[in-house]
């Protein structure tokens, strides 16, 4: 199986949201996680109130049980929207927190690329 083989086989699993989706699932309270690696927010920016969580701490700060996850990984019934550059990493991602048992995660068609085409709100990041 090739990676364009996995990516519609995890997709089959759940319903991915496109951007005014997700804006709209987070303003009924769904955490938007954006997985992107610093150099990305840093260019482009960031989606003001989405946590950011590093793609390989994901499952950690995600997981309601786990010992290091983040205060706002409150139970496995949180709609959870992860958002990458694309919508390709974020697919994989939400594949590996429902297994965790977080049944309503899904993520963002397009990614972050496809939220600010979309003339969502985009924050410049803090200054380092």
């Amino acid at each position: 199986m090739g990676i364009d083989e996995l990516l519609e086989q995890v997709r089959a699993g759940y319903e991915q949201i496109g951007p005014a989706e997700a804006a709209e699932a987070a303003a009924a309270g769904a955490l938007l996680v954006d997985i992107r690696y610093a150099a990305l927010r840093e260019r482009d920016g960031l989606i003001p109130g989405a946590l950011v969580v590093e793609r390989n701490e994901l499952e950690w700060r995600l997981d309601p049980r786990g010992s290091h996850r983040a205060a706002e990984a409150v139970g496995h019934d949180l709609r959870i929207v992860v958002v990458c550059n694309e919508g390709y990493a974020s697919s994989l991602a939400v594949a590996s927190l429902r297994q965790l048992g977080l049944r309503r995660a899904t993520d963002l068609i397009g990614g972050f690329q496809a939220w600010r085409a979309a003339g969502l709100p985009v924050a410049s990041p803090p200054a380092a």
